[in-house]
């Protein structure tokens, strides 16, 4: 699993430290996108300079894409198509008010083939209301 983290960093001019390698593979085993204390808080001996340091580095190389929520920033692992210049993650980020989680939509999407006379290098899609697990749960109590 190393050997494949490690070329997927360099194929996107990052260098494999050790710390890089851990955070890429612990955010490759979440399902909903992750802070910076939940991340910290899975290493027991991480610095969280260092933790900090290797996500901004991640969101410039195109391998994280960051998603603020209120006062809090959480990050979701970039499709490998991403880069430094362009992030294309263009899908719905979904947080829920009562499990407290964000999730990419994927399904949800802002057309990636319009035409137009710029160059869109970013899009952040934000919304907030009650997931599917939680609609459930508080419908069949």
């Amino acid at each position: 699993m190393n050997k494949e983290i490690e070329n997927k960093l360099i194929h996107k001019n990052t260098k494999p430290t050790s710390m890089r390698i851990l955070v890429y593979d612990f955010l490759s085993s979440q399902e909903v996108a992750t802070s910076l204390s939940e991340i910290e808080n899975h290493f027991d001996n991480a610095d969280r300079t260092t933790i900090y340091r290797t996500l901004k580095t991640f969101e410039e190389k195109g391998i994280v894409h960051s998603i603020q929520e209120n006062t809090t920033t959480k990050y979701k692992l970039c499709h490998d198509d991403c880069d430094e210049k362009t992030h294309k993650d263009w899908h719905l980020h979904f947080y829920c008010k009562i499990c407290k989680q964000t999730t990419c939509k994927e399904d949800i999407s802002f057309p990636e083939s319009m035409k137009t006379n710029f160059r869109i290098d970013e899009i952040r899609l934000f919304a907030k209301g009650i997931c599917e697990n939680c609609l459930e749960t508080t419908f069949n109590n």
